[in-house]
């Protein structure tokens, strides 16, 4: 199986009304596979895929097939934390001609030992004649994969490689110098993805790519031609979105900026909800200075307000100022006398009667005066 280089961990666009937003889903395909993208991953967790009924599960991965026409492969996304159901999902998926490989993590709040584990995968690749990608995400599943286990593993057939999670660096050295050459390890951050290459791995299933499809992509060619030096300057270059996009739980920032772009509509199924104003507020400054959005695109932030609340040596203090403040902007320049240990930051509000309505519920801190910056 030639899977190399970047594979992107493709959103699920939803319309306004929570159905899948199918034109929109093809026209990211498209821009994907025309950014040059290695591969796709339809359904992995990105996809919000434990939010999509069986059916729903299935059309978006035809739909991946379908728009895809052989020009990249197809990896399909199939986890269950019940092994019978997984291997049942991977059975429906691989009898699809368009998928070239599955994706299945471990399975998830059961808590499996190692050899419950090693069990569960050789199930689902005896019951399949398709290579299986493992998934290690021990922060979702509270299962890790060990490395002594990914060795008996990747002797399996079918078997043929990981997207270590770990977060480990130390444990995704030990699988890349345990396992065979053959097996494919892939990180699953990408943040790591060139350290992760560094120790042995053929790339990454990113979920960066979703935003910068071609970039990611150089990235990875180039660390697989050797070219170092091109990889880590596109690494410096976009590592803060990379970082940003796990500023609050996947997928909430990718869809956040991919609807900055106008790619798809912000609409997230329960339990993923809109990101808050003040995470959102940085990650458009992020993509802004990727070069993602126009810099017109960054509202400014003088439309925000805080409350500084303090208690240095006497009864507690408020005041009201607008984020644009030069004298506090928000704790940059900080007023005198401030203390982290006497004195805290509320907001950010939308406007001064949001404020002044917030203070109504913080105990003791009610707006006692304004800065001039708010008149």
């Amino acid at each position: 199986m030639e899977l190399r280089g970047c594979g992107t961990a493709l959103v699920t666009p939803f319309k306004q009304d929570g159905s899948i937003d199918e034109p929109a889903l093809r026209s990211l395909i498209n821009w994907q596979i025309e950014s040059g993208i290695d591969f796709i991953v339809a359904c992995g967790t990105t996809a919000e895929t434990p939010t999509l009924t069986h059916d729903e599960w299935l059309r978006v991965i035809d739909v991946n097939i379908e728009v895809a026409a052989g020009r990249v492969p197809i990896v399909a996304g199939a986890t269950s934390n019940s092994t019978k159901e997984a291997v049942e999902k991977a059975k429906e998926v691989a009898a699809r001609p368009g998928v070239t490989a599955i994706l299945t993590a471990s399975p998830y709040y059961n808590k499996p030992t190692q050899e419950g584990q090693y069990r569960h995968f050789r199930a689902i690749a005896e019951a399949i004649d398709k290579p299986i990608i493992l998934y290690n995400v021990p922060g979702r599943t509270a299962a890790n994969i060990e490395p002594a286990t990914l060795a008996r593993l990747a002797e399996v057939p079918n078997i043929a490689g990981v997207k270590e999670a770990s977060g480990n660096l130390s444990q995704i050295a030990d699988v890349c110098n345990i396992v065979p050459e053959s097996f494919l390890v892939f990180s699953g951050d990408d943040a790591v993805t060139l350290p992760v290459m560094a120790l042995g791995g053929v790339g990454v299933i990113s979920v960066a790519s979703n935003e910068i499809p071609r970039e990611m992509a150089e990235m990875t060619r180039a660390v697989l031609n050797n070219d170092w030096s091109k990889a880590r300057n596109i690494h410096r270059k976009y590592l803060p979105l990379m970082q940003a996009n796990f500023i609050e739980s996947n997928p909430m920032p990718v869809k956040a900026v991919l609807a900055m772009m106008g790619k798809i509509e912000e609409v997230y199924r329960l339990p993923m909800l809109p990101m808050r104003r003040d995470t959102r507020s940085k990650l458009q400054k992020i993509a802004s200075d990727a070069g993602l959005l126009p810099k017109t695109a960054v509202p400014a932030q003088a439309t925000d307000f805080y409350i500084y609340e303090s208690w240095v040596g006497g009864p507690h203090k408020s005041q009201l100022h607008r984020s644009s403040c030069g004298q506090c902007n928000h704790g940059k320049g900080r007023p005198p006398g401030h203390d982290p240990n006497q004195s805290r930051w509320h907001g950010p509000y939308t406007s001064v009667t949001e404020a002044r309505e917030a203070s109504q519920q913080l105990a003791g801190v009610l707006i006692r005066s304004e800065c001039k910056c708010v008149g």
